[in-house]
């Protein structure tokens, strides 16, 4: 009896640690809520209420001036041209990692991972230090009437480089539990290999594509360390809004500097509303490609 009673009582007085008491748990949410609303929520509320500080129409005339429209077309621009170059590039990796063995697959996954271990502000140096003036390739570029830095096409660089993982990242560990069964029945069936990338592969990364694209943009137009150093600062020209900010914070006109900087914001709010919304209808696919 006694034996009995010992081997029961940790089943009786056991807890999943999950299973906090509710003190526990509004003390958590509190400190978590308490940590967003200062770190995050009282930044962003600041910034649209620097922004509309001189009204409305102040606000208005900062962001249609002609150097703020520069600004954004130039920023909408160099990630229309990097996001879907990186989008192409991350999923034929994936593919390629996830479906395929060849000798120096660890070597392409080390190097897709680079720019996250990599400053941003570096990766802008090495591409002046290539392509630049007094660079290695500089001079063979100019005779051949080529300009890359301190033009939209070194900005689109910088910005691929930073940028490059995201699609990549999202797609190789899904890729890689769903496995090659699929393929090899389609293949099986007669199907081609661009057959059953299309209708196959592809549809069985769509939203997880779609989430790795999302990411890759909203780190495009918000870049700031790597085009900072290939843009040479060239206002109307060479400047995303970003810099824009910069310059406009740097002149103390801080309240157009505010104003640019919450059309960005509005932009990470569209792009929270759209993760969210992706999470919450393919969680299962998005999930499965966080997983390792």
């Amino acid at each position: 009896m006694v034996g009995a009673g010992t081997m029961s009582s940790p089943h009786r007085h056991y807890r999943p640690p999950t299973h906090e008491g509710g003190a526990t748990r509004v003390m958590l949410v509190t400190a978590a809520v308490l940590y967003i609303g200062l770190f995050l929520l009282t930044p962003l509320i600041a910034v649209f209420t620097e922004g509309f500080r001189n009204g409305t129409d102040a606000f208005v005339n900062a962001i249609t001036e002609k150097d703020a429209l520069s600004a954004v077309e130039l920023t909408f621009i160099v990630a229309g041209i990097a996001v879907p170059l990186n989008s192409l590039f991350g999923l034929a990796a994936a593919w390629a990692i996830a479906k395929h063995d060849f000798k120096g697959k660890s070597v392409l996954i080390t190097l897709i991972d680079l720019p996250f271990s990599v400053s941003p502000v570096i990766s802008g140096l090495v591409y002046v230090l290539l392509f630049g003036a007094q660079g290695y390739l500089g001079s063979t570029l100019d005779a051949l009437g080529i300009k890359i830095i301190f033009t939209t096409a070194g900005l689109v660089l910088a910005t691929m480089f930073v940028t490059f993982p995201f699609v990549a990242r999202e797609l190789i560990p899904l890729m890689q539990e769903q496995g090659v069964s699929e393929e090899e029945a389609a293949l099986t069936l007669g199907a081609s290999g661009w057959q059953t990338f299309w209708h196959v592969t592809l549809p069985n990364v769509r939203w997880a594509l779609l989430y790795g694209v999302l990411l890759c943009n909203a780190r495009a137009m918000g870049e700031f360390g790597a085009v900072s150093v290939v843009s040479g600062h060239i206002r109307g020209l060479t400047n995303t809004m970003p810099l824009h900010v910069e310059i406009l914070y740097n002149e103390y006109n801080f309240a157009a500097a505010f104003a640019v900087a919450s059309l960005l914001a509005l932009l990470a709010l569209v792009t929270l509303v759209l993760k969210s919304f992706l999470e919450w209808q393919y969680g299962e696919q998005i999930a499965a490609s966080h997983r390792h």
